[in-house]
């Protein structure tokens, strides 16, 4: 069953958007180690509030991602950037569904003429 890693970041003081800008590369470095998707959401009530996730087909690929270098050398580089303990956890995916995007720019699609 895919599962889902929620990583709960809250980076320190006066360190928001910092913290936002360093967290892209390691996020995406999850894709070479078998993810399937992860996003990085920034609380709009907490500027200081992140929510990490990352969804993995099996656990093990996410124990090699956390423990890869990548993310070793985020956390020891940017340590002071954010509060300790994080404390991820493993969640399963019970269901999921979603309305694709068209591609479709509304802004750009032209009015249709008046009817006579």
């Amino acid at each position: 069953m895919a599962g889902v890693v929620h990583i709960p970041w809250y980076a320190t003081l006066f360190r928001g958007d910092r913290f936002a800008a360093a967290i892209a590369e390691p996020a995406a470095a999850a894709l070479r180690y078998n993810a399937t998707r992860y996003t990085v959401h920034r609380s709009r009530d907490d500027a200081y509030r992140f929510d990490h996730m990352i969804w993995f087909e099996d656990k093990l690929d996410w124990l090699r991602y956390w423990e890869g270098p990548e993310m070793s050398h985020f956390r020891a580089s940017y340590s002071g950037w954010y509060q300790v303990p994080v404390l991820y956890y493993w969640a399963d995916e019970v269901v999921f569904d979603a309305i694709e995007e068209s591609g479709v720019d509304a802004a750009a699609t032209p009015e249709p003429a008046p009817s006579a």
